[in-house]
């Protein structure tokens, strides 16, 4: 058995049948017809970036996350070869949590049974709303109704872990609607909820929209409403917020997410996909026709430094993609993400100067003390990130 901490493993698969209004992940759109010539020189890549990164890494493998992008326009033979090779070349917990990101018009029952015949045991599929008119606005093309179809059918192939996204905030989404998302969410029995606040980011179609005054922007006295709402509500029906963001059965947290917001190690695979191993931050090319012709180039498995202990995921020996962490950064990481998280942040992590700034929001109520530990409370929740911002040195 491994001696090492466990490691989680996310894969990127870039790509998307259209790109949504709000988007500016690492996606693109793919046509029908260049699918597959598209698609499987970029797995191959991907195989062959797990076996240079297994070079030396003996860690077990806990979770596996497919991300995008569309992962489910991913053929189940796809889900399988990537699956296998980390089967075959690291030690994958029989328990592994190994999760794949949904679109709901992408699924079938079909679809649905050959993927969970993989391996694949949790699925987390973008709901977005309720409202058909919210939708549009998101450039999202399902329907309610075939998010429905879509969790039944997932139910039917055996997924007993599913979760939904949910994005609130939406310009002209009224509290109506997103009460109504929220209920519907609930009514369709899912493990796990993660509920987003709409953010609107530079060069994207929405962006465009709202300064060309087509559409509002967004109102945050409005998304602090809806957020107070949505803990209010899921609450209620037994789900608990764990992470700023997210709300699980107990014993549903997303263990792949909690990996990150812990600090853990991670290996991340394909275009732009970005690695981490507690010291070390090293990352691939974005596009993913550079990634491909960059992993073919390789000769030999490149490493992030000499350490004998770093997991070797990087591909390329520049400086320019990785960097070292220093001890101030790797504890200012830990206390922006604790307090995130329900458990909150040690109290010893922060300066003397530090717990000085902490005395005003514990005065307010944004911030309780919880044993040796700081945590937000739900109104400090609603200013978590601005918070790290005035408490750090």
């Amino acid at each position: 058995m491994p001696t090492e901490a466990p490691i989680s493993i996310y894969i990127h698969i870039p790509w998307c049948r259209s790109r949504c209004g709000y988007c500016d992940f690492n996606t693109y759109v793919l046509p029908e017809s260049e699918r597959r010539q598209t698609q499987d020189p970029y797995l191959q890549a991907l195989v062959a970036e797990l076996r240079a990164s297994a070079n030396r890494a003996t860690n077990q493998v806990t979770t596996v996350y497919f991300g995008g992008g569309t992962p489910t326009l991913m053929d189940s033979a796809d889900y399988a070869l990537i699956l296998d090779t980390i089967a075959d070349l690291y030690d994958l917990a029989d328990d592994a949590e190994i999760t794949t990101e949904a679109n709901p018009e992408t699924l079938t029952p079909a679809h649905c049974e050959q993927i969970r015949a993989t391996g694949v045991n949790r699925l987390s599929m973008g709901m977005q709303s309720a409202s058909e008119r919210v939708l549009r606005t998101l450039d999202r093309p399902h329907t309610l109704g075939r998010v429905r179809k879509a969790v039944g059918w997932a139910r039917q192939a055996g997924f007993e872990n599913l979760s939904l996204d949910l994005i609130y905030g939406t310009p002209g989404e009224t509290m109506e609607d997103w009460l109504v998302c929220l209920d519907e969410a609930i009514d369709l029995q899912v493990e796990h909820i993660s509920a987003y606040s709409l953010i609107v980011e530079e060069n994207t179609p929405l962006a465009r929209r709202i300064a060309a005054h087509e559409v509002d922007d967004v109102d945050e006295d409005d998304v602090a409403d809806k957020y107070i709402c949505a803990d209010e509500r899921l609450s209620a029906a037994g789900f608990e917020w764990y992470e700023v963001s997210n709300w699980a059965r107990p014993g549903y947290e997303c263990r792949h997410n909690l990996a990150y917001w812990h600090c853990d190690s991670w290996l991340g695979i394909g275009a732009g996909a970005h690695s981490y191993d507690g010291r070390y931050r090293w990352w691939n090319p974005r596009h993913p026709l550079t990634y491909v012709s960059e992993i073919n180039s390789r000769t030999t498995p490149a490493k992030a430094s000499d350490r004998s202990d770093l997991i070797p995921a990087t591909p390329s020996d520049s400086t320019e993609n990785r960097e070292e962490l220093t001890e101030t950064q790797i504890r200012m990481e830990k206390v922006m993400l604790g307090l995130r998280l329900v458990e909150g942040v040690e109290a010893d992590l922060l300066t003397e100067s530090e717990l000085k700034r902490v005395d005003p929001y514990l005065e307010s109520g944004h911030l309780v003390r919880r044993g040796s530990s700081l945590a937000c409370t739900l109104q400090g929740r609603l200013i978590a990130d601005g918070i790290v911002r005035e408490i750090l040195d």
